[in-house]
């Protein structure tokens, strides 16, 4: 598999393929976050639909290998969320890809940040985000209260 292989395409949060997906992230993330009061934050159909945001899936022969959605926050912002790849695919490009193509999501709904959260037992997905440019800041909003979280920020 190369970059040149990988076809992403807006998909709809109810989809069987988004549910998949969605479900084999919410098992890894189970697994390693396996204490008392872990949460895998949620994400609303509303919240990726035209304008306001987006769920997109990247596909290699038109076989679903990853996922990851966009979702405006406010005026200026707009949050990455459900960012995954399958373990069969991990390390032929298909995060940067996917990031490649929320970050163009993103400049489309006009804003100017982009944040995120991840877990910090997930080293591979913080070295993704760094490589591309995000950087730590505070925990905010829902994940206030989560002292596994992790934040973080890049300006476009």
């Amino acid at each position: 598999m190369t970059t040149a292989d990988i076809e992403i395409r807006r998909e709809e949060l109810a989809s069987q393929v988004a549910t998949d997906l969605i479900s084999a992230l919410n098992e890894e993330l189970s697994s390693l976050y396996p204490e008392a009061g872990a949460n895998h934050f949620r994400l609303d159909h509303e919240e990726v639909t035209e304008g306001r945001g987006a769920f997109l899936v990247a596909y290699h022969l038109d076989e679903p290998v990853g996922c990851g959605a966009i979702r405006r926050l406010g005026a200026d912002t707009a949050e990455l969320k459900r960012m995954f790849v399958k373990t069969t695919a991990r390390g032929l490009g298909v995060g940067r890809a996917m990031l490649e193509a929320l970050e163009r999501e993103a400049l489309g709904l006009g804003v100017e940040r982009i944040v995120l959260e991840t877990g910090q037992r997930q080293l591979e997905a913080i070295s993704l985000y760094e490589g591309s440019g995000f950087q730590p800041i505070p925990r905010f909003g829902e994940y206030l209260a989560s002292p596994l979280s992790l934040c973080m920020e890049k300006r476009l």
